[in-house]
């Protein structure tokens, strides 16, 4: 797959722009303390759906819009955000939106996707259960299904990073987490766009040594097995504190990506994750979803490898259910 372009990226954010404004970049001095480094959390958690998703599903329903206008409605399947972002998509395009979800998903980001005018359809028992039904669906409805990673998508997540380099240059690492992963091509695309070309007036590009580290829960390892092995292995996805991590079947075109631009993978406990949401809720007092605490979580488990470092972290979303939340607040400990 070949990454968005610099001018693809400046075409995708002002598609974004539409509909929500830049995310905060800030650097917190109690999690610098606690990581013994300079952090830069990319705030994504900030945005009018609680998460990233809403970039890329926004480039993808304009082009789907311009090129096949007699489209009236599309289908996706999510564990929850990326749905959301569809559906607020669907809503400023005109066409509806229908959203497959596993049995036993967050019933706050069911509400969630309902609320922004999505039909919400239970289906399967994990992500690739919904993602299949939810195409068969597509075929039988005539609706056009939108695929859960698609170069688009990259175009959209690729607006963050630009953002995120812009006010925090000079990183020395990114740690991002990995769900089917457009999240940290977009990463890697704005990153090599800004090695080609600075943009007017941004503060500095990216030191062409910055490190793009992935994220995954421990309890779904599929893309860290298949990062070590060169080519997609399936695994049971299993994690239950960060369902937007939980991919049994890794996207090759993602994988290829990966493996070209990104310096290693990091594998989370549950424990370090809920660990993490602690950390954020404390030091930054901002709500993270497990898999928006991942990053962090990765970070601080390399505490050693970032000390004295500037370094970045990716909160992709706080849409947490209550219960779930004051769970991982309860424990004690960082749980590795």
């Amino acid at each position: 797959m070949q990454l968005p372009a610099y001018d693809d990226l400046l075409r995708a954010a002002k598609i974004v722009r539409q509909v929500m404004p830049p995310t905060p970049t800030c650097t917190w001095p109690l999690l610098s303390e606690r990581a013994g480094a300079e952090v830069w959390l990319k705030h994504e958690n900030h945005s009018p759906v609680g998460a990233f998703k809403l970039r890329g599903a926004m480039v993808y329903l304009d082009w789907l819009r311009r090129e096949h206008p007699r489209v009236t409605g599309v289908a996706a399947a999510t564990r929850g955000n990326y749905g959301q972002g569809v559906a607020r998509a669907s809503t400023h395009y005109g066409v509806t939106a229908t959203i497959v979800v596993p049995h036993g998903n967050s019933p706050a980001k069911n509400r969630a996707m309902q609320a922004l005018g999505a039909e919400l359809i239970e289906h399967g028992e994990d992500f690739q259960s919904s993602l299949e039904y939810a195409a068969e669906l597509a075929k039988e409805r005539g609706l056009h299904m939108i695929p859960s990673f698609h170069p688009l998508l990259v175009h959209g997540t690729g607006t963050y990073a630009l953002e995120m380099f812009e006010d925090a240059p000079e990183l020395e690492a990114v740690y991002v987490p990995i769900g089917l992963g457009s999240s940290i091509c977009g990463v890697m695309a704005a990153k090599a766009a800004l090695e080609l070309r600075t943009a007017p007036g941004l503060k500095a590009a990216p030191r062409l040594s910055t490190k793009i580290v992935g994220v995954v829960a421990k309890a779904s390892p599929s893309y860290a097995l298949s990062f070590k092995a060169g080519h997609v292995v399936t695994h049971p996805a299993e994690t239950r504190i960060a369902d937007g991590l939980a991919c049994r079947v890794p996207n090759a075109d993602a994988l290829e990506a990966i493996l070209q631009g990104v310096d290693h993978i990091v594998e989370v406990t549950e424990g370090e994750i809920a660990a993490a949401m602690r950390v954020l809720f404390e030091d930054t007092h901002n709500l993270a979803e497990g898999a928006g605490a991942a990053a962090v979580a990765g970070l601080l488990r390399e505490r050693e490898a970032v000390a004295g470092r500037r370094v970045g972290a990716v909160l992709t979303g706080g849409n947490v259910d209550r219960e779930t939340f004051l769970a991982a607040m309860e424990q004690t400990g960082d749980a590795a």
